[in-house]
């Protein structure tokens, strides 16, 4: 009789990680846990006592939360499981992008280090940390002039979530951080590196967020031009050996599989994006079908069989999520933030006390009274720049703004609104892709927003497309260890393997031809105000930046 092997996925999220146990023989989903962040994301302060503030737009976080995730949550998923751990052959990860960790040459990050421990500059900075838009301002303007040629890669623009301008802000802002600095690492290889003690690139990350395009980062001479200390950033920080997707990075220490009770000396995939993953979940990765990994933020990511320059995109990567494909990312920066925030902050005491004697949530209650409404019948349009514009504009200097309020407005109007809004980002997305000659056939939906029927069938009139969901809860995890299961040599390559363990439910949402030409008058709106506001118009810029001079707080200890 044949033992059933498994293989552990581990999706490391914003605010937690989940480890996911699965077996390798058709995807079975057996158990998953959850490990919250003890520090989760810094906004405000350093931890401890240091009484350092923290300015706008920054978002930290604490490395050893990563590790805690490894010690926690994979043991419990595994006794959960009820499975013997000598039968899992393989361990995946995924992981949030662009989020990095300025580490010693040993790996250890500099924040846990006494000398740097008051030192913003000296944490993870997560893939929200939107402070160094100035750099990437300046990283675009001078690309530009140079005639760079990565840069109609990334759609014209580099984003400030991404490795160069967050290192540039480093450098300019905290020299001394930024000259202990032996490796700037992404968590997606950081935390491999924990898992094998070996530090290895993986291409996706490389080619999305540090600019590496037919094997060369940008040269020495661009660099210097954005500030000569600056010059070596590639050669002394970035540059690591690259490995594909789905291929082994090392096995399993001693040390890790102490902290997670899995055998040592299995294997371990390389490290990997959590929305590319997701494609693997998916079975989606043939060209067409655009998966979208709806959560705090949305994450649009697709495959193609050439390489086509995409307005605002954030990148196009050879073998960045199969091998074999042109992968294509896009993104929302904002999606169940804004709809959390909106809750939080905007919605009058009578709905939550509704919502509590429906015994629903506040999100659900609203939800369903805003089906109730006609399309249109609210009179208001939306952008969905509360964390700023990923895609098309690459601006998280961007806000937000809801159009056509009246005293009749309620809160149930714009809730509804806000979920218009993010369907049109979404749509906008969509069409730069057509335009491009990337034609999207299918949107595959992922992540904890699928739930939300009124969303789902509105992101499918508004984009006039089928609405495929992915049948797992769990899609990044699963993902992460489709790619460990072919990493342990238990399949031949990841498609092969998405094909057995991974699976959507087709057209799970069709468009409604009726709803799909009152959206399109919507719509045409929405252009009209993404347009005006995101090109050309410094308006909300400038508001950032009275907003910036005010509050300011020079992170400097305050007293006790």
């Amino acid at each position: 009789m044949s033992v059933d092997r498994y293989v552990v996925g581990i999706d490391f999220g914003t605010l937690s990680g989940r480890a996911l146990v699965v077996r390798v023989a058709d995807g079975h989903e057996m158990a998953s846990a959850e490990h919250v962040y003890r520090h989760g994301v810094l906004t405000e302060a350093l931890p401890g006592d240091s009484g350092v503030r923290l300015p706008p737009d920054y978002a930290l976080q604490v490395p050893e939360d990563y590790v805690d995730v490894l010690r926690f949550a994979v043991p419990e998923a595994v006794a959960v499981a009820g499975i013997d751990p000598a039968d899992v052959i393989g361990v995946g990860t995924d992981f949030t992008a662009c989020t990095m960790v300025p580490a010693r040459a040993d790996g250890t990050p500099l924040c846990e280090l006494p000398e740097f421990a008051d030192r913003p500059h000296a944490y993870a900075k997560l893939w929200r940390h939107h402070a160094a838009q100035p750099q990437a301002d300046r990283i675009n303007t001078l690309a530009a002039v140079r005639g760079e040629s990565w840069l109609p890669r990334y759609g014209g623009f580099i984003s400030s979530e991404w490795e160069f301008a967050k290192g540039l802000q480093i450098l300019e802002e905290d020299p001394e951080v930024y000259a202990a600095i032996d490796c700037w690492v992404e968590g997606a290889d950081w935390i491999v590196w924990q898992l094998t003690g070996r530090y290895v690139r993986n291409v996706s990350t490389a080619g999305y967020k540090a600019i590496r395009q037919d094997g060369a980062y940008p040269s020495k001479e661009f660099l210097a031009a954005l500030n000569p200390d600056f010059t070596d950033f590639v050669t002394d920080k970035v540059e690591q050996p690259i490995a594909e997707l789905g291929t082994a990075a090392g096995t399993l220490t001693a040390q890790a599989a102490a902290w997670t009770g899995l055998p040592a000396g299995i294997a371990v995939a390389v490290g990997n994006i959590d929305a590319h993953v997701t494609v693997a979940a998916a079975d989606a990765a043939e060209p067409g079908r655009l998966v979208a990994i709806m959560g705090t933020s949305t994450c649009h990511v697709m495959n193609g069989r050439q390489p086509q320059d995409v307005p605002g995109m954030c990148g196009v990567v050879e073998g960045g999520i199969t091998v074999g494909l042109w992968g294509y990312e896009a993104g929302q920066s904002g999606v169940g933030d804004i709809f959390a925030w909106f809750i939080k902050n905007c919605v009058p005491e009578r709905y939550a006390h509704e919502a509590a004697q429906r015994g629903v949530s506040v999100h659900e209650h609203l939800s369903d009274l805003a089906a109730r409404q006609a399309i249109g019948q609210h009179g208001l349009v939306a952008l969905d720049w509360h964390s700023g514009n990923r895609s098309v504009l690459v601006d998280h200097h961007l806000s937000g703004v809801i159009v056509g309020q009246t005293l009749d407005t309620t809160c149930v109007d714009q809730y509804r609104a806000l979920l218009e809004a993010t369907a049109y980002g979404t749509r906008m997305i969509v069409e730069t892709f057509n335009n491009a000659g990337v034609p999207v056939d299918e949107l595959v939906v992922a992540g904890g927003l699928i739930k939300n029927r009124l969303l789902m069938q509105i992101y499918a009139d508004v984009t006039g497309l089928p609405l495929s969901c992915v049948t797992s809860t769990q899609a990044p995890a699963l993902g992460a260890a489709i790619h460990a299961a072919t990493a342990a040599g238990a399949y031949p390559d990841v498609p092969t393997a998405s094909a057995t363990m991974g699976g959507r439910t087709r057209s799970a949402f069709l468009p409604i031809p009726e709803n799909v030409e009152r959206y399109n008058a919507l719509y045409a709106e929405y252009v009209t105000l993404h347009d005006w506001f995101g090109r050309g118009n410094h308006m909300m810029r400038r508001l950032r930046a009275i907003r910036a001079a005010a509050t300011q707080p020079d992170m400097v200890r305050t007293a006790p």
